[in-house]
Order: structure tokens, then C-alpha cells, then sequence
């Protein structure tokens, strides 16, 4: 069943202090229209730039995620993405006059509650998800941080949080569907440690920070004198450490709180991927650097397979526009090595060219004896023929000319090619052809599999009276 996109009914707007940078800023969530995702728009800014919500935009993680686009930046972007993915909203266009969004309460609560209470709008475009193929893996060995996204028909998180602390131990928090992040994860605040805590305040790094919008643990012994200067720095009568190993200026909502907001965090980083998700994410002591190299890594698989998708497949029994003979009139090449049957298309950028691989190729008597295996600089030479027909076509008298390899990048070869394969190769220009040199970039397919990719250079030179008469 197909889900709809969805945005808001109307504006709503949010106020409150950066903690950062300790500015006020309001907040405005505003309707957009179908496929538009999440953007952020400064309008205090001459131009009114917009930042698009992409892992590609990220400049820092130092203390909460910053994005930066087109001369703009927005900081501490977590608790706000969080908020729209579990309200499963797709398109949103929020405006800020200043550079941080609000910390609230420190949780995403308060901007689930304005979201809530102007409603949503059904959009006529489908909701299409990315939906985890395999295992994905990410890690960071020395900070032992582990990420995984596994394949599943739904949105499930699962975090565990081990800072070395006899205050939080190993904690764990999960939720089995993006649906019930609103009553599980949306009100769970963010956490930081008595030491960290002093070393920004001392550092003038959290301006806008507030005992109201953060559990502070407290992993050491800490005398009277310590919590009263604290007390006069939040303006407090009192300060103390709780039973749980918390200071006494708030009550955790849920026992395994800080888990849960790092399940929190990391729906929000993650919301940086582009797209909605499908699939069971599994994490053990992630941070905003790890959610966004994780969420770059989910992206780069989206786009390989997305421009998969872009690829026309051809019927290779399919009339082609040079069969073999029409070949032979316009390359040089002859048998063995003639690596091009059937041109199948062709135009003045492009071309798509098959190779049948057959068991009877000598090549296969020593390459390898019980496994044999077409070798990869036969793709890319096969490839270059293929390329070669689109750059003779330019000319009038193709018999006349021979083509010069001139340069190979980025050659990467994904998969097998065995006798009984049929390789198509698509060839397209990318630039257009001068004094006889061309530009393309090859991609090799057996079936829907990519088997081969490379960027090459060719010029077409005139044969010479020795080449004619050979």
C-alpha cells in the first residue's frame, strides 16, 4: 500500500535561546509543497538563503549538527529533524532569524507539540522510502562506536550507551516502529557529564545553557563549594546531587533517558540521508560524527543504485543498427580482436555496444585452466571499441581512420564475467568532441549487474600508407 506524502496545515512558530550560541531566535515551521524535504531558510540573512537538510552540507559535529549552504549555516539541527521524522512529516521550509535553532527543553518534544497542534495536509505525491537491501556496516574501532542498518519493512532503532560511567552503566533504549517515537523518545532530554559541563562553561561555550535543558551526571566527588558556585552561576538556591547520580535540578523522565535521547540524536542526523528509511538501525555509542558518516555512506548507496536505475536495459536479441559486418567497415580491429558484435543504439553522444563471451576465445585456455574468467582489460578494450564507433561516426570515411587510447580513470571492475555472459556496453560523452579527441564515460552490464566502469580519452587519428597497406 502506497503512503502519502505529507506537510503541515499552516505556519506555527517556535521561540526560545540558542545554547550554543545563547541568541534568541524564533522559529517558523511553514508548508511545502510535494518532494520539496526538509529546508532551512535564514531570513535574517540579505537574500534569505536556504540550507537544504543534507549530509553533504554538514560542517561540524563538535557539539550538535551544523549544516552550511550557500553563504548560511544552522546549527543544532538534531532535535528539529528528529521531531519532523517522527511526526512522519516529508516536506517542511523552516525559517530562522538567527543561527541556532532553539535547545527548548533540551528534547524535540515542544516542537512535536506545535507541529501537532496545527495538524498535517495529505499530499497527492507517494512516499517513496529507501528500504535497506543488506547489512550496511560502519564503525569507528577507536572510539568503539558500531552502527549497523539491516533490511526490515518498518523504521526500528535500537541504541546502547557505555560511557564508562558507574552513574549510567550500559543502557539501552529502542523502538520497534517510527510511530512510537512521539510517547518513547520525543520528551527525552539531552545529557552531558559534570566535567564536560564545567569545561564549556569555563570555556563560554554554551551561552544559552540552562539547568532546565539538560541531565547532568555527576561522575565524581564533588564538595559543597563546587555545587555553590554552580548554584550562583544558574541562578539557582540550590544545587545537589540527586540519588541517581544526577544534579537535583530536574527528574529524568524515563530511567534510561540519555539512551534514549542518543536514539533521539541519531533519528535526527539521520533524517540527513534525504530520503525516509526502511529498515532496523542498530547503533552502540554513536555520536553525531558517526550518524553523519553513517548517514553519507546510506546516501552513496542510494545514489549508486538510483543512477542503476537511470540505465536503459536493452534486448540483446533486439535488431541491431551494426550487426558484425557493418563493424568491420569501421573499425580496424579484426579477430581476436575484434571485441564488439552488435551496436544496439547510437547518437551523437552516446552509444551502446554488446559483447557475446563465448567459451571458444582462446584467451580462456590460460585465463584460468577450470575457471574461466574474461579479463578485465578485455572489458575496458571492448569498451573502447565500443566508444570508437561513436567518435569514427563523426567522421566520413571511417575506414580511413584508427582510434589511439589516450588515457583510463577511475577503471573499476564490480563483478565477474564468465564464458556464456553478454556484456552491453553504454558509452557517453562527457564533453564534446575536439580535434578528434573524446571524452566518455563506459559502463559494462551483464543483465542489471554492473560488471565494469571507466572514464577514457580516444583521439581518431588518419591512417598512414603503412597502415593501409598492412
Amino acid at each position: 500500500m502506497n503512503v502519502k506524502q505529507r506537510t503541515i496545515k499552516t505556519p506555527v512558530s517556535v521561540s526560545g535561546t540558542g545554547l550554543h550560541t545563547g541568541e534568541k531566535v524564533t522559529m517558523t515551521f511553514n508548508p511545502a509543497p510535494e518532494n520539496h524535504g526538509y529546508k532551512f531558510r535564514r531570513i535574517d540573512i540579505q537574500g534569505s538563503p536556504i540550507i537544504d537538510a543534507d549530509c553533504d552540507n554538514v560542517t561540524d559535529t563538535s557539539r550538535g549538527t551544523t549544516i552550511s549552504q550557500n553563504g548560511a549555516s544552522v546549527s543544532t539541527i538534531e532535535h528539529v529533524l528528529a521531531a519532523l521524522v517522527g511526526m512522519e512529516i516529508d516536506n517542511v521550509l523552516i525559517d530562522m532569524d538567527g543561527p541556532e535553532t532553539p535547545i527548548m527543553d533540551g528534547s524535540s518534544i515542544q516542537f512535536v507539540d506545535a507541529l501537532t497542534a496545527v495538524g498535517f495536509l495529505e499530499q497527492e505525491a507517494d512516499r517513496e522510502y529507501y528500504h535497506i537491501p543488506y547489512n550496511i556496516h560502519y564503525s569507528e574501532p577507536d572510539r568503539k562506536v558500531e552502527m549497523v542498518a539491516m533490511p526490515l519493512d518498518d523504521y526500528r532503532f535500537t541504541c546502547m550507551v557505555d560511557y564508562n560511567s558507574q552513574v549510567l552503566g550500559s543502557q539501552h533504549a529502542s523502538i520497534s516502529t517510527i510511530s512510537e517515537f512521539n510517547k518513547e523518545i520525543a520528551s527525552c532530554r539531552t545529557f552531558c557529564f559534570l566535567h564536560e559541563l564545567e569545561m564549556l562553561l569555563k570555556h563560554n561555550l554554551i551561552k544559552g545553557g540552562d539547568l532546565n535543558n539538560a541531565i547532568v551526571v555527576v561522575d565524581k566527588e564533588v564538595d559543597d563549594e563546587e555545587l555553590a558556585g554552580l548554584a550562583k552561576m544558574f541562578n539557582r538556591k540550590d544545587i545537589r546531587v540527586a540519588p541517581q547520580g544526577i544534579l537535583n535540578n530536574i527528574e529524568l523522565r524515563h530511567q534510561n533517558e540519555p539512551a534514549r535521547h542518543k536514539l533521539l540524536d541519531m533519528i535526527g542526523d539521520l533524517a540527513l540521508v534525504g530520503v525516509p528509511l526502511r529498515g532496523h538501525i542498530m547503533a552502540a555509542r554513536p555520536g553525531h560524527a558517526a550518524n553523519v558518516a553513517f548517514a553519507k555512506k546510506i546516501k552513496t548507496l542510494i545514489k549508486k543504485e538510483r543512477s542503476r536505475k537511470h540505465i536503459k536495459l536493452y534486448d540483446p536479441n533486439a535488431k541491431p543498427v551494426y550487426d558484425t559486418v557493418d563493424i568491420m567497415k569501421i573499425l580496424p580491429h579484426r579477430q581476436p580482436m575484434l571485441l564488439v558484435d552488435k551496436i544496439l543504439e547510437i547518437s551523437k553522444s552516446h552509444v551502446v555496444g554488446l559483447k557475446n563471451v563465448t567459451m571458444n576465445e582462446e584467451l580462456f585456455a590460460g585465463h584460468f585452466p577450470g575457471q574461466p574468467l574474461f579479463p578485465g582489460v578485455l572489458q575496458i578494450e571492448a569498451m573502447a571499441q565500443t566508444g570508437g564507433i561513436l567518435v569514427l561516426n563523426t567522421v566520413p570515411d571511417p575506414e580511413n581512420y584508427i582510434t589511439l587510447f589516450l588515457k583510463i580513470e577511475n577503471a573499476r571492475f564490480k563483478d565477474k564475467v564468465t564464458p556464456g555472459d553478454t556484456i552491453i556496453f553504454y558509452c557517453n560523452l562527457i564533453a564534446p568532441i575536439r580535434r578528434g579527441i573524446a571524452q566518455m564515460k563506459g559502463i559494462g552490464m551483464v543483465g542489471s549487474r554492473i560488471v565494469v566502469e571507466a572514464e577514457l580519452m580516444a583521439q581518431i587519428v588518419r591512417k598512414t600508407t603503412e597502415d593501409k597497406e598492412a
